[in-house]
């Protein structure tokens, strides 16, 4: 009889979780409150980067540190609850963020993300989801030369490291790119390797179908309701208590309150981000960062995307869309946004950790359960290989890559 074992949450990093473990014979249950993809799988800029080989650190210019004090810029928008709250994961955000610690974490972030393309890859096909998918790369703009070529020395030196390639375009070329530009710029970086998803809740839900077809069930539950029942778990659904044998935490930013109730403190905190469509009467073929400014426009099934930085507040506190509108205004001096969507911004929380990799593996105090979340910025991106890595590690099988810096156990 095959081990059965439950997966709490239902977005890129649960759903792919679940395939894998179905793939190694598990009978598997993956439980949401809502359908697949409609929390943080949904909001993003829809972007599956290979470029991404460097977490984000925390920002240590003194410029930057003051405007995002005094609320200026769209890149940073804070809020005093937030911040206290946070203080702790916060301050050791920042030590790690320096450059021996954040070296370390690149080390152990650059090996997940070098197998992003490829494990996404198998399951595009497998789903039959090509058709949300565009394989042509993205691009980082920069409206300054000194931005430009600081750039493009980083991506010579991560070509030279890592294999990531890249192309910088100067300003005619990119102007010739991208003609919705309405402004030139100093030049762009081309990140070649990276793919565009023009519905990224869309995708999530392919692959919950294909969890579905192969034979695993999908319920809705209340992952607040996790609790042991004999030697394994159970949580409370719509049909009723359902127990297995093992248990699996992938609820992103929600991970934190259900693992205090079971008396773990580790340094996590999130960064919330809006988005908002507008109807582009000349959208951009392919998405673009505006490096210096902090927002992702992002060609989308609904319209153009607009996505914001990072907000800090609690993860329910009231939507505070001031970025939105910041980015706006700086997004119409790039492009013919159109007209908003007529329909409130979306908001949303990213799951991160005070050291920048993502919690894989078994909980240390708590037989038969497992942890898979903090993929911060990244869980789109991740999700394929973080459940297969983590897959690998409940069959206990050999893994992908060595998954000791992810392991729960180095908070505990």
């Amino acid at each position: 009889m095959a081990s059965s074992i439950l997966v709490l949450g239902a977005g890129m990093v649960g759903t792919c979780t679940a395939l894998h473990l179905q793939q190694r014979g598990f009978d598997v249950v993956l439980v949401d409150r809502r359908v697949p993809g409609q929390e943080t799988s949904l909001g993003n800029a829809g972007l599956i980067q290979r470029e991404a080989v460097e977490p984000y650190a925390f920002p240590r210019e003194a410029g930057f540190l003051l405007n995002a004090a005094l609320g200026r810029g769209a890149e940073v928008h804070w809020h005093a609850r937030g911040l206290w709250q946070m203080a702790g994961s916060l301050w050791a955000y920042y030590k790690n963020s320096h450059h021996q610690p954040h070296a370390r974490a690149a080390e152990g972030y650059s090996r997940l993300i070098a197998h992003a393309t490829d494990e996404h890859d198998l399951l595009i096909a497998a789903a039959g989801a090509q058709d949300l998918v565009a394989r042509e790369g993205f691009r980082f703009v920069y409206r300054t030369a000194e931005a430009f070529d600081k750039a493009a020395q980083r991506a010579d030196r991560l070509r030279t490291r890592l294999g990531v390639r890249s192309q910088a375009e100067n300003t005619a070329r990119l102007a010739q790119a991208e003609p919705a530009l309405r402004v030139p710029l100093a030049g762009a970086l081309h990140w070649l390797d990276s793919w565009a998803v023009n519905d990224p809740g869309a995708l999530v839900q392919r692959y919950a179908e294909l969890f579905v077809a192969r034979g695993g069930r999908l319920l809705t539950g209340d992952a607040a309701s996790l609790q042991p029942q004999g030697a394994g778990w159970s949580v409370q659904t719509t049909e009723g208590r359902v127990a297995a044998q093992q248990a699996v935490l992938a609820l992103g930013p929600w991970a934190d309150g259900l693992i205090r109730t079971l008396g773990y403190r580790f340094p996590l905190f999130i960064k919330r981000g809006y988005h908002q469509h507008y109807t582009s009467p000349a959208p951009l073929r392919q998405p673009v960062l505006d490096v210096e400014r902090g927002y992702v426009l992002a060609p989308m099934q609904r319209g153009l995307r607009l996505t914001t930085g990072a907000e800090f507040a609690p993860i329910d506190a009231p939507p505070t869309p001031v970025q939105l509108a910041k980015a706006e205004a700086l997004a119409r001096e790039l492009v013919d946004l159109g007209k908003p969507l007529p329909e409130p911004p979306w908001l949303g929380a990213r799951p991160c950790t005070a050291d920048m990799l993502p919690v894989m593996g078994p909980a240390p105090r708590h037989r038969g359960l497992w942890f898979n979340f903090g993929h911060a910025h990244q869980g789109f991106t991740l999700g394929p290989v973080a459940g297969r890595l983590l897959a690998e590690m409940v069959s206990a099988e050999n893994t992908l890559l060595d998954p000791a810096p992810y392991r729960p156990a180095r908070f505990a």
